[in-house]
């Protein structure tokens, strides 16, 4: 390994080891490094990103899909030429590969390659996301950033999201990022510890914008409910959660924390969570909204309010996916949800083993 990507696997370890920068398996770094080509024995550009399926957090450079820079921008021009559709372009990228690497590139691949920098990193960081996801996230987006960093719509990841960044960097040569709507944040720099910083002072400004903007006790309309002392609420969810995991046939995750807390238990809440996920890349794991129980904390009723909201989550599911279908979609998922949200106990997360319920309750 040579120091350039020894530096590229340290920053993607460093990026993927906190949550509040990017969630378990997403965002994807990159450079683009000077190697011996193993066929002219000549000096090449290859673009190290971070593979499809790797996670920051624990990737090695074999987690990395490694490409002809030259052939990737080729792809570029016959996909303007012959106007591609997006999906046909990805059988094109193991014809890219540099030194026959087996690791599949990330459909976000032309993200980093039509980027005119040498080091880019994509993350998806919990207060960028706030932004990104507003309804005003093209004005936010300056009030944070001014014009250090620009804003693009939602484009589905792939190449036409590729080329809007080639366009804005054209267009824009002080840009030092993009705040994608409603999916996250890129941004680049010549230098791979630069990268890094950059990535990690972006993210805290968007943080302190947030903070400052904060409207204490009437943060979701302020408070409807106190906390169940932790004794009660332990002794509600070990009776509740053997009769849910057999009304759903999945493994939970409990959580319980303050921020939670402050949310089920707040006037909003309810609202709140049928407005569905802020970021189209979570409902793998989210589906498209929670379950939210109306309980009154300590209540006897819980069972029949789960009841009652599991069947009409199901039947809204249901309808949801027939709304939604195309003739070549595939059959429809569990209409069971993957998250119910209960004030005073807090969230369940659910998945078909304990890792995908903890990764389910972290997104």
């Amino acid at each position: 390994m040579s120091a350039a990507s020894e530096q590229l696997v340290r920053r993607s370890n460093l990026l993927g080891a906190d949550q509040r920068v990017t969630n378990t398996g997403g965002g994807n770094t990159s450079a683009k490094l000077l190697e011996i080509d193993p066929e002219t024995g000549e000096p090449v550009q290859v673009l190290w990103v971070k593979g499809s399926g790797g996670d920051l957090r624990t990737s090695r450079l074999e987690n990395f899909a490694s490409l002809y820079q030259g052939k990737l921008l080729a792809l570029h021009d016959e996909y303007l030429a012959q106007h591609l559709a997006e999906d046909d372009m990805v059988a094109h990228y193991p014809a890219c590969a540099f030194n026959g690497n087996p690791r599949a590139a990330s459909i976000d691949t032309p993200l980093h390659a039509f980027i005119p920098h040498a080091h880019v990193d994509h993350m998806h960081p919990n207060a960028v996301i706030a932004v990104a996801a507003s309804r005003n996230s093209e004005r936010l987006t300056r009030e944070v950033y001014g014009d250090e960093i620009g804003w693009t719509p939602w484009r589905r990841p792939g190449f036409e999201l590729g080329l809007e960044l080639e366009r804005l960097c054209r267009a824009r040569p002080g840009l030092r990022g993009v705040v994608l709507a409603q999916h996250g944040l890129i941004n680049w720099a010549d230098d791979s510890d630069a990268c890094y910083h950059l990535t990690t002072r972006l993210i805290r400004q968007a943080e302190a914008f947030i903070e400052r903007h904060d409207k204490g006790a009437a943060t979701f309309g302020g408070a409807r409910y106190q906390d169940l002392p932790d004794a009660e609420r332990e002794a509600i969810l070990v009776e509740l959660l053997p009769w849910l995991r057999a009304q759903l046939g999945r493994i939970a995750t409990v959580q319980y924390d303050p921020g939670i807390l402050r949310f089920v238990n707040s006037n909003d809440a309810g609202g709140l969570a049928t407005l569905g996920t802020s970021c189209p890349d979570h409902f793998l794991r989210t589906k498209v909204k929670p379950l939210f129980v109306d309980w009154t904390p300590g209540a006897p009723n819980l069972q029949d309010l789960l009841t009652a909201g599991l069947a009409q989550y199901r039947a809204d599911y249901a309808a949801y996916y027939e709304r939604s279908k195309r003739p070549d979609s595939p059959a429809m998922r569990d209409p069971n949800p993957a998250v119910i949200l209960i004030p005073g106990l807090g969230m369940i997360a659910w998945g078909k083993n304990k890792s995908e319920s903890r990764v389910t309750a972290e997104f």
